[in-house]
Formats: C-alpha cells, structure tokens, sequence
C-alpha cells in the first residue's frame, strides 16, 4: 500500500484492511507492469476489479490496461464507469482512440468535440487533439489532420507531449503518402527520447508478480459490500473464473515495497486461454454496450 497515492488509497478505505491491501498490491503490480507486460497487467487489474469492482481506481486501472492490450470495448465500458463513478471526463483521449481502435473515427471526433473535451486540461486537450489527427488520417481527411495538430497552442508542445506531436505530425504526413516530409520531421530527433515519450519502457529487471487468482475473493468482496454505507453504486461481487489448465510459473528476485501483504499470495500464474480472455464482471455497475461493440 505504500507505492500507492495518498488519493489511491484513500479510495480503497471503504474497503477491509485485508482487502485493500491486496487490491493495493495488485494495483502497484499492474502500474509496474504495464509498460513491460501489459497483458500481465491486464491479469493484476482484473484480480483488482474481483476484490474491488466499486472503487473508481480499480475500474480505472482496469480500463487502461484494457487499451493498452487492445481490448477496446472493454476499455470503454470500463472507462465509461469510472466517469460515473467519479464524474471526471480524464481519460477522454483514451476513450476516443479506443473508439478509433473500433473502426469508429468518426465517434473518436465526436468526442473531441464535445462539451466534455473542454473540461480537460492542457494535457488531456493535446493528447485528445493527436487522436483526433489520427481519426481525420482514418477517414482519409489528410489536410484536416495537418490542422488539428496545428491548432495546439505552442506552449503545450513541450517536453515529451511536444515529441509525440511531432510524430503525429509525422503520422498524418505518412498516412497522406508524405513518407519523405514524415521522414524528415523527425531525422533530428532522439529516437530514445521517442520511445520515451510514446510510453515503451526500456526496463529490464525482474519484478516479483502475485497470484491473480484469489479463491478468497469473494468472500472478502461480499464481507466489504455489507460494510458499504456510502452509497455508491449497490451490486453484487463478481465471481472470479479459475482456469483449471492454467501453469504457474514464479517470477523474479525483486523485493516489492509492499510488505505488509499476507504471504499466501503465490508467484503469479501467465496463463493462457485458447478460448480468449474472459472478462470479469462488472461489480455494482451493469452498462449495455453500444451496437457494434464486442469483446476486444
């Protein structure tokens, strides 16, 4: 719990201490893991989402880790209950390239242009604008994906959100059959500060990674939602499903910082699923998905 945000784990108190400690845990694994092993992430998240589906954080972390495997209906579906739960519209520009990543630009534009998408700040409205240029290239609108780029305000292209501008730009370019004008955009620049800036993590290093399955967790999610009493969203706990064929493989050497975890958490399980992943649940939340939606 303690490589967690004061905010995090303010979220997880109405929860038993038990339970939110390995919530937590799972939580800090997902986060270490994302950027090194985004489907393992994925797996943390969902043991997250058994234990704890009603925490806006947990949906959250659920929903990201859906993007990131490309799971994009569910990272909608996901991403559209934490803005319920929490009313924060943050992870706009993940939505609407999920969108994108449905085959629908043109909802992605919708949502860069709607009442929401002036709630973010400067950031969010950048990253909102480069899915924007993407949405324009995927309907072949080249110029107009040239001109949302050009609208960013010149003090919000610095640092690392300034890079992955320029590669939009060069993205936009290529995808107009610019190949030499998107070559050229970026022959100046560091190609590890690229890789920086688009998020590819150069670690290494062996992390310890827990069980992701808990047998337990049910019950524990039953004993919090009778503790519940400040009227979120009312629901039951989703059950977790165990692979019975699933090999458990122990991970590596690195101490986490959290060591309060009660010690029956295992090496974690990579399992594989030749029927495809199964989603969890959604625990006090029931959405219908929008006509055209499937498990991603």
């Amino acid at each position: 719990m303690g490589q967690l945000g004061r905010e995090v784990r303010g979220r997880l108190r109405g929860l038993t201490k038990e339970n939110a400690e390995r919530i937590g845990l799972h939580l800090v694994m997902a986060g270490r893991l994302l950027d090194v092993d985004p489907e393992r992430a994925y797996e943390h998240t969902q043991a997250a989402v058994r234990r704890g589906g009603r925490v806006d954080v947990v949906r959250e972390a659920a929903g990201i880790a859906a993007y990131r495997t490309g799971r994009f209906a569910e990272a909608l579906r996901e991403l559209r209950t934490v803005r319920r739960l929490n009313g924060s519209s943050e992870h706009l520009p993940l939505m609407a390239d999920a969108e994108r990543g449905l085959g629908r630009p043109e909802r992605a534009l919708a949502l860069a242009a709607s009442e929401e998408a002036r709630t973010l700040d400067a950031e969010g409205r950048t990253e909102l604008a480069i899915v924007a240029s993407g949405a324009r290239s995927d309907l072949g609108e080249h110029d107009a994906a040239l001109a949302v780029l050009d609208r960013i305000p010149a003090a919000e292209r610095r640092g690392d959100l300034g890079l992955r501008v320029l590669q939009a730009r060069a993205a936009a370019l290529e995808a107009a059959g610019r190949t030499a004008d998107a070559a050229q955009i970026l022959a100046g620049v560091d190609p590890v500060a690229l890789e920086r800036a688009s998020g590819v993590s150069q670690e290494t290093d062996d992390v310890v990674v827990y069980d992701t399955y808990d047998e337990d967790a049910d019950e524990d999610a039953d004993e919090d939602a009778d503790e519940d009493a400040d009227g979120v969203i009312e629901g039951g706990a989703a059950e977790g499903s165990r692979d019975d064929g699933a090999e458990t493989t122990e991970g590596g050497a690195e101490e986490t910082a959290d060591e309060s975890v009660d010690s029956d958490d295992e090496a974690v399980s990579s399992r594989t699923d030749a029927q495809g992943d199964t989603e969890p649940e959604n625990e006090g939340v029931e959405e219908k998905p929008e006509q055209g939606e499937g498990t991603a």
